[in-house]
């Protein structure tokens, strides 16, 4: 790395408006050295829970966060400039020869499509650690125009307990804003075996955080934060459903989260990213909800912890009403009400017979044919587009000479009443997941029929009568309830789902 640095004042526009706009920034010289603004690091903290926020490490590749202005110090010679804004913006990169004693680099980032003039905004609907103001700069940089930070009772790494971000709730108001992005202060609840809560919008903080760690009592359960959650207008999602479940093994439950969801009491199912598994195999469980009759939408985060992670790597997308502009609660109405897609770069829209996700469609007979369209878009390329109906793929498309972009009209029979929803996937890699291919899905479109009932898989619902069996042993057996009064109170809790998936079953 050369020694011989001048200190030179970046500014990065938006080409639309000519303003200074946040980015996530690289400055490379021909040897790949790494240069970063002034109040960042070379080398920082990738550990989770390490200082996270304001840069972050992407494989090999460092990058800082910046608020659209920053001074670098620099050698003279050919630099290469990486600039990152989400999934809406046009990747640069930019080399350019930075003359000896040039006190000044402009460069600028192109919006290539607008969501949010069609109602919908991204969001992140979990990550932790984060400072408010981290978390507003990233997720400026990211265009990202909700972020979700979540206070918990970290028990990991530490013989002490934690809670970060406890001080910084905000419930139903933003913790920290600025025009067009929004910071959100709530929580994470959680127990070892029985699983994990979002608790989001709600105007106090749902006590016990944790239960069941260490040395304490299985004296509380899931449904009891789910009721709390709701009579403060919270939303409840269904966190880490894949993996912190099966921590180990794919035999071990899914926890009582089912059981509530079957119930009623959880509003969203949440896909965020893992290294081992690819997202299909996170979405197996909620095709199988589907089948059951259980409506639940698809949410996304990136649950990120670390400064190895990009926030809204995975993000959820909700359209909010026509005319109604941005606004906290807003975006968590669309969520519950379902108006929502999920993605960790392609931009997907599905219409049917002007419908969209999360609204429910009333066909006159039993039999018709719906008209369905379905597009895609994406930065990085995708070869499959894909229309679901109840127990898999009715319809799918291949891109064509854009393997960017493609549309799908068709018309497709309806036989019986179930749900509809659109998917794209492809074999390429994405930047700021480089273990994971592109990908996208959106909630679904119901369809009702007068006098019918959804169908029910009767396969999924004897895999979740089996999950619930084995809680309820884990109750009997395992779960350390200080009374038989509190074993009695949290085996009912399966024991109601279970009568309710086998109703559905009738």
């Amino acid at each position: 790395m050369s020694a011989a640095l001048h200190t030179v004042h970046v500014r990065v526009h938006d080409s639309a408006t000519g303003q200074p706009t946040p980015v996530r920034l690289r400055l490379t010289d021909p040897a790949g050295n790494y240069y970063p603004p002034l109040g960042r690091l070379a080398q920082f903290a990738t550990g989770r829970g390490q200082d996270v926020g304001g840069n972050l490490l992407l494989g090999a590749k460092q990058y800082a966060y910046i608020d659209g202005t920053c001074e670098v110090p620099l050698p003279a010679g050919p630099i290469r400039a990486e600039l990152w804004k989400g999934p809406e913006y046009r990747p640069q990169t930019i080399e350019t020869e930075l003359a000896a004693g040039k006190l000044a680099l402009r460069l600028s980032v192109e919006r290539w499509t607008n969501l949010r003039e069609q109602g919908w905004y991204s969001g992140d609907t979990r990550c932790h650690y984060l400072s408010p103001a981290a978390a507003l700069l990233e997720a400026a940089a990211e265009d990202l125009a909700v972020v979700n930070v979540l206070a918990f009772e970290d028990h990991f790494g530490s013989t002490v307990p934690a809670i970060p971000n406890i001080l910084d709730f905000s419930g139903q108001r933003p913790a920290l804003e600025m025009p067009g992005h929004f910071v959100a202060v709530n929580t994470h609840n959680t127990h070892p075996v029985l699983g994990s809560l979002g608790l989001l919008n709600t105007h106090r903080i749902v006590y016990p955080l944790t239960v069941g760690w260490g040395d304490s009592a299985d004296d509380w359960t899931l449904r009891d934060w789910c009721g709390q959650c709701h009579r403060k207008a919270g939303l409840v999602v269904w966190t880490r459903a894949w993996h912190e479940a099966r921590p180990w093994s794919l035999f071990e439950p899914l926890g009582e989260p089912l059981a509530d969801l079957v119930l009623g009491e959880v509003d969203a199912y949440e896909i965020d990213y893992d290294d081992r598994r690819p997202c299909f195999s996170s979405l197996a469980d909620w095709y199988d909800l589907l089948r059951c009759g259980v409506r639940v939408p698809l949410v996304s985060s990136s649950g990120k912890d670390s400064n190895s992670v990009a926030l809204g790597a995975m993000r959820t997308y909700a359209r909010l009403p026509p005319g109604e502009g941005l606004t906290y609660k807003g975006w968590i109405e669309a969520v519950r009400a379902g108006r929502t897609f999920i993605t960790n770069g392609p931009l997907l829209t599905l219409s049917i017979e002007g419908h969209g996700p999360g609204d429910v469609l009333a066909l006159p007979s039993e039999r018709g044919v719906v008209r369905v369209r379905v597009e895609a878009k994406s930065a990085v390329p995708f070869e499959r587009l894909e229309v679901l109906h109840n127990r898999g793929c009715c319809v799918e498309a291949r891109t064509g000479d854009d393997p960017s972009a493609a549309v799908l009209e068709v018309e497709v029979p309806i036989e019986s009443c179930g749900w509809l929803a659109a998917r794209c996937h492809g074999s390429h890699l994405v930047h700021h997941r480089p273990e994971q291919r592109v990908f996208a899905h959106t909630s679904p479109i119901y369809v009702t029929v007068p006098g019918q009932k959804p169908p029910v898989d009767t396969a999924a619902v004897q895999r979740f009568l089996g999950e619930i069996d084995r809680m309820l042993d884990w109750v009997a057996r395992e779960a350390r309830c200080p009374t038989e009064k509190h074993r009695a109170a949290l085996a009912d809790v399966f024991t109601a789902a279970r009568a309710e998936l086998q109703r559905r079953a009738v």
